[in-house]
């Protein structure tokens, strides 16, 4: 009784703390010179990355067995993972380029697991035989963190798309602006240019706005591919591990069930985006495609055949 009243005050308490920094986040867009709200969302992060631990060891001690038997602990660790994802990135980069990504992606996890699924998922169950394992604890917690770095890192390839191509617009029609002008000044027409005056100042293309979508770009590139790199690596592990399981449980090293196909296309595309990476004519836009693609093969594989709650994995589904 305790232990469930600590769990739903923990799960209460740890999706209203990130509901509020995404608030704080929404008013640091808007406001870049607030640096008190800066500090705040940090610190309410930390204490959501405290609040998801707890309300995880704690469900660990009640039930006797690591929390991941079926979606709702699962969705509340990839939540705990976005969380951790946060805090690492804030320690290599000042800046923090993920943080407007990892904290929405935890509270939509979090937020799910806790509205959008059945009240019978939340309670703890007995381990199907399957689950009874050590590789419990090896094998679904690197998918997770394998999902967890994906997803971030594909995030980050789609804003790099977005911004880039709004940036290729602009250039665009400030050259048409810039060609029309020259025209205008061989034509004679002196009334024209000076009335267009205020053009002349938005082609500047080494413009301080600029200047900074060049940098938020070469960013969002640069940590796209360490985060996805991690993930990858994550991924890998899982797979190999999830093999190693498999062969223990089934017999077999791999059975070609709809979880593991998926996990093997999930890894073939990011496998492409790492020799795209390394390509210098396939570096850029056509890698951030790549990951873009893999950000809708992750949901497939992790939740899209939980949907189904077909194959050998169906402990994991809704049902």
């Amino acid at each position: 009784m305790i232990f469930a009243t600590l769990e739903h005050i923990l799960t209460h308490l740890s999706f209203s703390i990130v509901s509020i920094v995404i608030a704080i986040h929404l008013m640091i867009l808007s406001v870049h010179e607030i640096i008190g709200l800066r500090h705040s969302s940090e610190k309410g992060m930390l204490a959501t990355f405290f609040s998801l631990t707890g309300l995880l060891v704690i469900r660990w001690i009640s039930s006797r067995h690591f929390p991941l038997s079926n979606l709702y602990e699962s969705l509340i660790f990839l939540s705990w993972s976005f969380s951790i994802i946060h805090m690492v990135s804030k320690l290599w980069n000042h800046k923090n380029d993920l943080s407007t990504i990892t904290a929405p992606s935890a509270i939509f996890t979090q937020g799910f697991a806790t509205s959008g699924l059945s009240s019978k998922m939340h309670q703890s169950a007995i381990l199907v035989p399957a689950l009874q394992s050590q590789w419990l604890m090896m094998h679904v917690s690197m998918m997770l963190l394998s999902y967890a770095a994906l997803l971030c890192g594909s995030l980050l390839s789609v804003a790099f798309l977005v911004i880039t191509f709004r940036k290729n617009i602009d250039i665009f029609f400030r050259s048409k602006n810039l060609l029309i002008l020259i025209k205008s000044f061989f034509f004679g027409k002196i009334e024209y240019l000076n009335e267009k005056r205020s053009v002349v100042k938005s082609t500047s293309f080494l413009s301080f706005p600029n200047y900074y979508k060049y940098q938020l770009i070469q960013r969002l590139d640069y940590w796209s591919y360490r985060v996805i790199s991690l993930g990858f690596t994550f991924l890998t592990i899982g797979i190999l591990s999830g093999a190693v399981w498999a062969n223990e449980a089934w017999g077999s090293y791999w059975n070609w069930d709809p979880k593991e196909t998926w996990a093997f296309i999930t890894w073939t595309i990011f496998a492409i985006y790492s020799h795209t990476r390394t390509n210098q004519s396939l570096h850029g836009t056509n890698s951030a495609l790549v990951a873009s693609i893999g950000f809708l093969i992750i949901w497939i594989c992790y939740f899209g055949i939980n949907l189904l709650g077909i194959g050998l994995h169906s402990y994991g589904s809704f049902t």
